[in-house]
């Protein structure tokens, strides 16, 4: 079976890898990138477990070939912290105990972060909707929200939140 070769951005470093024409981009991140944080829940687009960024659209990864990303930019739940420094979604979500056995967590911190990233202040309605292709059994949702409320109010007011801590 033939390979394609496919270059792209991800998580803001370029890079190439062979696929297979219809192995899914989840796959590629999980079995050829080793970026094992993406995780498969249903495999059919509906648990939002495997989320990335795609050109700044959010996407599940398990409905995307690898061959569509030629080109273009991915970012995963990998590439969210800055080295040793959390993301402000990754800090709420651990104080705000917004997760239980995790696999729906980086779904739902990829689908927050491409929230923020086109609203910084949005209202709780708009943050529901924003993660409501994302499912979790285990934490429920009231958490989940406030997590990426608080986050979104960090991220928006950086010295309040300094000053408070």
């Amino acid at each position: 079976m033939s390979r394609t070769h496919v270059t792209c951005v991800l998580n803001g470093d370029p890079i190439d890898f062979l696929c297979n024409d219809y192995q899914t981009l989840l796959s590629v991140l999980r079995d050829e990138l080793g970026m094992i944080g993406t995780k498969e829940g249903c495999g059919t687009g509906d648990c939002g477990a495997c989320s990335v960024i795609l050109d700044g659209q959010l996407v599940c990864s398990c409905l995307v070939f690898g061959p569509e990303v030629e080109g273009r930019s991915i970012e995963t739940i990998e590439g969210m912290a800055d080295g040793q420094h959390l993301h402000p979604l990754q800090e709420s979500f651990l104080e705000g105990a917004a997760f239980q056995c995790g696999v729906c967590t980086p779904g739902f911190l990829v689908a927050a972060k491409a929230l923020l990233d086109r609203n910084p202040t949005p209202t709780e309605t708009e943050v529901r909707y924003g993660v409501a292709g994302n499912l979790c059994r285990c934490t429920g949702y009231d958490k989940i929200v406030r997590s990426i409320l608080d986050a979104a109010s960090r991220m928006s007011n950086p010295q309040t939140h300094k000053e408070a801590t």
